[in-house]
């Protein structure tokens, strides 16, 4: 199972994922520890906000979790088969490890539009 995670930083998990560009992306090891496997770094044109065509990068991802995101957002992921999981966590491992593990995240901040 791959899992994104939105990162404009590559150090801790950032909201507004539809205007996100950059990722962490995580597997499991053999003994199911988090391990980052990749990043991303995508062009402006390849944001969810901007992103109008078929294939996409984060179409290989199971879950994406992210530190807020609007209705619209979780819809055209759900459309792509990602489960979008948002949290006020800001330690990449320790979520994916908790998504791993079917445990609970803190709760994120409500979404606002447009800030």
């Amino acid at each position: 199972m791959k899992i994104g995670v939105t990162s404009q930083n590559f150090k801790t998990i950032t909201g507004h994922a539809g205007k996100t560009r950059r990722f962490l992306v995580f597997s499991q090891d053999g003994e199911g520890n988090a391990i980052e496997i990749d990043r991303l770094d995508l062009p402006k044109a390849l944001s969810m906000h901007e992103f109008r065509g078929d294939v996409h990068p984060i179409d290989d991802f199971e879950v994406l979790i992210t530190g807020g995101c609007g209705d619209g957002f979780r819809q055209r992921m759900a459309g792509r088969g990602i489960r979008v999981v948002t949290t006020s966590e800001t330690n990449p491992e320790q979520a994916v490890t908790a998504v791993f593990a079917g445990l609970p995240l803190p709760e994120a901040a409500p979404h606002v539009t447009g800030s």
